[in-house]
């Protein structure tokens, strides 16, 4: 396998420090707001991640903090009239519900950053006996930027073109513009812990440095998250961590790229904010996450109502070919395939079996995700090619070439999360969704198509053609199959 390293800014093979063993940590949500479609990119990504490497072998221990106390969080818990606290439980509860919607497995180690203030503390004071931080008066601690001479290795941004535009806030005590806050002294009415500088909290990026290092062996195999972080929040992690304890934070720096709305940046200013269950309210989960591995994760991605109809069309495409295959293969078959069917036979069974192995080849080179369902796709087209001869459908070599598929099919669950479900089951979900969105009543579609097999039953086809009418008008299409009608809108 191979990752790209931002550090690096190239694909390097993966070989983990300690053999078949992998430390990741990804950096989680401030816990302050619904989580959004960003976040829903990035735990998706390292979904998919972590999914790879067991597949391949690794015992993984993946580690995703949440930030608990923040700036962001007393605002929120003031605006509400509750506490920090309650703030934070509320929107990790939530956080929590949208990724197992979205078949994100929860990370083996998920601290919180008021769990781990002691650590914090010491790592502020390891700092301050190096020279690394200092403490002023009003109980703020910072860290020198200057005194650490890789700073800027991971972004590619030098001290001094930074300092061209750093600027020191009101009320803060730097020696340098750059430096930044390991430690702050608690405003009024902010929560506060006891610290040899007096009352109160964390900077942001000492959060992850203590987490990391508590739960994970430095230097950590993988450290990820999106490409925001990498300046400043990565940067000052590598600064602060490799500063105290002499050693690389990571050897792999992974960064899922940014999500676009209607091809301009997502962000509360412009109103085009989309949460996850904002958009759950119009599409299926697994949809949302089959368009989220839709692109390659450091790629930029641009969501749009027509890019997840698009989605939701080829995931379509997918399940109905997955149903066919299962009717198929519990069908009987015992006629003889003609030599012109068995070589035909011979070359697709050879075509899906590549297909897999080019599959898998696409996810072990950086995760490509979005040649992965190239594949994918192809794979369906030569299952299809069974599937609509009936010659080839009905003989034992037919049979072999959509077991094969079948069997590889199992890994797009296994590994991307996508098409575990059972086809006729997530089709109807998928129908109603479509219904529900075009404002179809589901509970009349249904009646009508009853209704009109009751009709075809009795053999009264004028009713049946009158229902059947019905269902155009309301956009609903009926096809019917030796398993009963299916229906879709229009």
């Amino acid at each position: 396998m191979q990752f790209y390293n931002t550090m690096t800014r190239r694909k390097e093979p993966f070989t983990p420090v300690r053999p078949g063993k992998v430390g990741l940590y990804a950096c989680g949500i401030t816990a302050y707001a619904l989580s959004h479609i960003g976040h829903a990119r990035s735990a998706v990504a390292f979904d998919v991640l972590v999914r790879l490497l067991r597949f391949k072998g690794y015992e993984v221990t993946f580690v995703r903090n949440f930030t608990d106390v923040d700036d962001k969080i007393i605002n929120r818990a003031n605006e509400e009239g509750r506490s920090s606290e309650e703030v934070a439980a509320a929107y990790i509860e939530a956080f929590h519900e949208d990724m197992d919607r979205l078949g994100v497995r929860r990370a083996d180690v998920e601290p919180r950053a008021t769990e781990h203030i002691t650590d914090m503390i010491d790592l502020c004071r390891t700092l301050l006996a190096r020279g690394k931080a200092y403490a002023v008066p009003s109980g703020d601690v910072y860290f020198r930027v200057r005194s650490f001479s890789g700073y800027g290795k991971l972004s590619g941004r030098s001290p001094d073109d930074l300092r061209a535009g750093a600027r020191v806030m009101p009320g803060e005590d730097k020696e340098d513009p750059l430096d930044f806050a390991l430690w702050k002294a608690a405003k009024p009415g902010e929560p506060w812990w006891e610290s040899p500088w007096g009352h109160g909290r964390p900077g942001w990026h000492i959060e992850c440095s203590a987490m990391s290092e508590k739960y994970l062996p430095l230097p950590l195999d993988i450290h990820g998250g999106g490409l925001d972080l990498i300046f400043p929040h990565h940067e000052n992690e590598i600064a602060q961590t490799e500063a105290a304890l002499d050693k690389p934070l990571a050897r792999v720096w992974m960064h899922n790229g940014f999500v676009q709305v209607n091809s301009e940046k997502m962000s509360k200013s412009l109103g085009n904010f989309q949460t996850i269950r904002d958009i759950l309210e119009s599409y299926l989960p697994e949809t949302l996450r089959f368009f989220l591995v839709g692109k390659h994760y450091r790629s930029p991605i641009d969501f749009s109502l027509a890019n997840m109809d698009e989605a939701e069309r080829g995931q379509k495409r997918v399940y109905e070919c997955l149903r066919a295959t299962d009717q198929a293969l519990a069908a009987e078959s015992g006629k003889k395939a003609t030599p012109a069917a068995l070589t035909q036979l011979a070359e697709l069974k050879n075509e899906v079996a590549a297909l897999d192995a080019a599959f898998m080849e696409a996810l072990e080179d950086d995760c490509n995700t979005a040649a992965a369902l190239g594949h994918l796709f192809s794979m369906t087209r030569a299952a299809g090619r069974v599937l609509d001869d009936k010659t080839l459908r009905a003989v034992p070599e037919g049979r072999e070439v959509l077991a094969l598929f079948r069997t590889a099919t199992e890994k797009w669950d296994a590994l991307l999360g996508l098409f575990g479900q059972e086809p006729a089951a997530f089709l109807a979900s998928l129908h109603a969704m479509r219904a529900r969105r075009k404002g179809v009543n589901v509970t009349e579609v249904e009646r009508l198509i009853g209704e009109r097999q009751q009709a075809r039953a009795a053999r009264d086809f004028a009713r049946a053609d009158a229902a059947r009418d019905e269902l155009a008008a309301l956009g609903v299409e009926v096809r019917d199959t030796p398993e009963g009608p299916v229906w879709d809108i229009a």
